[in-house]
């Protein structure tokens, strides 16, 4: 037992920061016309998008009438194959046990098609909300604040980018960019901290690899942990003005982002972990149940920063007085606005040797359960033992959570 432990931790160990590729333009795969048609047909972007992103990056040329034959032929369309509204009930109640019941209606309706695979108009899953979760949509009416106008010349000329310290306490840091222009989320991730300047540097690092390059101006306060990321910014534009530091209140992309978040997700969060602490389940003062803790939620969490920032990048903004921010989907804005609007793409191109020059310098992996590794073999000798898995929901997670303590307690 303790060999197979030994020759699989590496790989349990492994952690990515930086968003899954789920845009098939992140991908090193060379897709069928029919395949991508599919996958950005199911992500819920429109016919013109599609047809945009496949003739501007995949490089076939099609019309919106054969686009629409094509998905005929597929047995897929706006107004069909939609779910069953018992399927849509249940997919909603499961939502709403959980973070979900931050969200309106907009949200939980992309939530539904990327999490669920369920099919359904905002119209039904408004009107179901309203049933199901009365005092969620009351406290989502009230009034928004409204912000300053904010003005950038086009996707990659200014990344913002700051930590977000409300799991803190808990031992649950997230770190996170957007870009100013298109709105799109660069990386959101969470680890053990997001003070280490290795950390957000390889966080960096690992969005520069998958893009192919950096933004023209990157955006920060002035904590230490952002000096390897400054120094990095610097040396890939050879321009000491590429890096701007600043309060962190004045960062207003990433800033309007965490508030964002929070409403659609961390809230739920430090509700359950302040319910698990006031049980007397949890006691921030013991480091056991501090690791442990980390141990049994950070990869949840850190898979729903990423559902969230993936559902982020694929909705709809609106219209807005500021013409300066344009309306759409992130990602359509970030990839495609350069091709079809006005706008510039002012990315920097950075070669694969000097990315290896800094992952080796400036770099370290954030762990992927986010403690010790010492704590990650104790706590996998007791899952084999016990015969228990990882988590996928908060409930189980809180069993394993038990189930550890108590064992450790045991042994000591």
């Amino acid at each position: 037992m303790y060999l197979v432990l030994f020759l699989f931790l590496p790989l349990y160990l492994r952690c990515e920061a930086v968003l899954p590729p789920y845009l098939p333009i992140l991908e090193n795969n060379n897709f069928e016309r029919v395949d991508l048609i599919e996958r950005y047909f199911h992500m819920g972007l429109g016919y013109s998008e599609i047809v945009l992103f496949l003739g501007l990056l995949h490089g076939y040329v099609l019309s919106i009438r054969q686009l629409k034959r094509i998905l005929q032929q597929r047995g897929l369309g706006k107004r069909r194959n939609r779910s069953n509204i018992e399927e849509v009930y249940r997919a909603i109640r499961r939502e709403l046990r959980g973070s979900g019941s931050m969200m309106g209606y907009r949200q939980m309706t992309r939530r539904l098609l990327h999490g669920h695979g369920v099919v359904v108009d905002k119209e039904t899953v408004r009107e179901l909300l309203k049933i199901l979760d009365p005092e969620g949509v009351d406290a989502r009416s009230r009034d928004r604040l409204q912000r300053r106008q904010y003005k950038t010349e086009g996707p990659n000329h200014v990344w913002h980018i700051d930590g977000y310290d409300k799991l803190k306490p808990f031992g649950f840091c997230i770190h996170g960019s957007i870009d100013g222009y298109s709105r799109r989320v660069m990386w959101l991730d969470v680890g053990p901290s997001n003070n280490n300047p290795s950390v957000i540097a390889q966080y960096y690092i690992e969005c520069v690899q998958q893009i192919g390059g950096t933004a023209r101006i990157i955006r920060g306060d002035c904590g230490t942990e952002n000096v390897h990321v400054a120094a990095l910014q610097r040396f890939f534009n050879n321009d000491e003005q590429s890096f701007l530091y600043g309060k962190s209140c004045y960062n207003q992309r990433i800033e309007a982002f965490w508030g964002m978040l929070r409403r659609g997700c961390v809230d739920w969060w430090i509700n359950f972990f302040k319910d698990l602490r006031d049980s007397g389940l949890f006691c921030d003062t013991d480091d056991i149940q501090v690791e442990c803790l980390k141990f049994c939620f950070t990869s949840m969490i850190r898979d729903e920063l990423h559902r969230f920032a993936m559902e982020w990048n694929l909705h709809r903004i609106r219209k807005s007085v500021n013409a300066e921010s344009p309306s759409g989907q992130p990602d359509v804005i970030y990839f495609l606005s350069s091709r079809t609007d006005d706008a510039r793409d002012l990315i920097t191109p950075v070669s694969d040797e000097d990315i290896e020059i800094a992952q080796q310098r400036c770099c370290v992996q954030t762990p992927e359960h986010g403690c010790s590794e010492e704590f990650v073999e104790l706590a996998s000798i007791i899952m084999l033992e016990k015969h228990l898995e990882m988590p996928t929901n908060s409930e189980d997670a809180v069993i394993l959570y038990s189930t550890i303590v108590e064992e450790i307690g045991q042994i000591l």
